[in-house]
């Protein structure tokens, strides 16, 4: 929640905005939020002045246990922190005088246009934040022309995501112990009009995810009332297991190596983006292996605790594949700063996994639509500001890094 003091500040400056003649005609408005909202946290979406504001709003939505799964780290949180601290490892290098009367923010991915770089991070388990999911998701990745990266083990199938979101998404792959299940899903995906597969390589170990035990242990709810202990009840929830034998099935395994990825190269047409490297060495094995495009991620710092950033990792990548194919990052995006300190390192695009997990939280559709539309306005604007009026002009010109 918010702490006492930033609560203060909150309302005090909103009180002064309520007074200013420059915001009478919202005046009313800004009544209703003070109203509306004694413990500092909003309401509505539209009272966010920043992403950051969801997630007071979705503490106090979800049960611990849930906010719990999404929010924690692995271990002592290191990495996750990290993500975030990186990205004030770089400064930006405003250009003046240049003509920004139109900026255009779109890019390309694998032939396809979209309006901003900008993609949603597949999350599992979507109902447990609000219950339609997935689905809500979709239609809000619709309405904000925007692509959305589907989990493995969400809780709405790829056709009835597909469907909700009016056009192609792509899969994300988590493989199992069993190669037989791994294709299945795969040509699932791959039916349902997917283009591309991102195979997640960063849990084949497991994880410590303290955090998330800490928040359950508070939560006061029997967690067998949703969910069975029974082994493989959690693959019978997820429909994208329908039909498929969970006898002993289990996510991931310390056997697999790249011969796996030359496996799924041959199985599938779908383009192969591998989520999770963040050195040189993998992403030149990336390239001798045939991957098409690669995410640097870290899994939100739910993956291994090196207590390193993905944008710090972000350079090393970009140098090693030299242009040859896509380089995407997720891990630790709250700001449009942060997006474009992203995109001028060398990064394609970027992705966004806990604030719209925040936002549907809170209010479902409408809440993940207001987090995309503040990212993609504080793009807009930082991009005026550099100078940089197209994403092709955002180069390690536009940074200086903090000694």
């Amino acid at each position: 929640m918010l702490s006492p003091d930033r609560i203060h500040h909150r309302r005090a400056f909103l009180k002064f905005l309520a007074a200013s003649p420059l915001f009478a005609s919202s005046g009313a408005i800004l009544a209703q939020t003070l109203a509306q909202a004694p413990d500092g946290v909003i309401s509505s979406p539209a009272e966010a002045l920043n992403v950051l504001d969801f997630e007071a709003a979705a503490r106090k939505a979800l049960p611990p246990a849930h906010f719990g799964y999404m929010a924690t780290g692995v271990d002592s949180d290191a990495t996750l922190k990290a993500n975030r601290e990186g990205y004030s490892h770089y400064e930006l290098r405003p250009r003046r005088l240049v003509d920004v009367s139109h900026n255009d923010m779109s890019t390309e991915m694998f032939g396809a246009k979209w309006e901003t770089p900008i993609f949603i991070c597949p999350v599992g388990s979507q109902k447990a934040f609000h219950p339609e999911g997935e689905i809500a998701v979709a239609k809000a990745a619709r309405a904000a022309n925007t692509l959305q990266i589907l989990s493995t083990v969400s809780t709405s199938s790829v056709d009835d995501v597909i469907a909700a979101r009016g056009a192609p998404i792509w899969y994300q792959l988590y493989p199992t112990n069993r190669w037989e299940v791994t294709r299945t899903l795969v040509k699932r995906a791959e039916a349902a009009g997917c283009p591309v597969l991102v195979f997640t390589v960063d849990l084949m170990a497991g994880r410590n995810t303290e955090t998330e035990q800490i928040l359950r242990r508070q939560d006061s709810r029997q967690c067998t009332m949703c969910h069975s202990p029974e082994p493989g009840s959690t693959f019978r929830r997820k429909p994208m297991f329908a039909g498929v034998d969970i006898k002993g099935l289990a996510i991931a395994s310390p056997t697999i190596t790249w011969d796996y990825v030359r496996r799924l190269k041959d199985l599938t047409p779908m383009k192969l983006v591998l989520k999770g490297i963040e050195t040189r060495e993998d992403a030149t094995m990336c390239l001798e292996n045939g991957v098409d495009g690669i995410l640097v991620s870290n899994h939100g710092g739910r993956a291994e605790e090196s207590g390193r950033g993905t944008i710090d990792c972000l350079p090393e990548v970009v140098q090693a594949v030299d242009g040859k194919i896509p380089v995407f990052l997720d891990g630790g995006i709250r700001r449009g700063t942060d997006i474009y300190k992203a995109l001028a390192l060398g990064a394609t695009a970027v992705g966004i996994g806990r604030p719209y997990i925040w936002g549907l939280s809170a209010f479902g559709q409408p809440g993940v639509e207001r987090v995309l539309a503040i990212l993609r306005r504080e793009l807009d604007l930082i991009m005026r500001q550099c100078g940089t009026p197209s994403l092709k002009q955002i180069t390690t010109a536009s940074l200086l890094p903090v000694h």
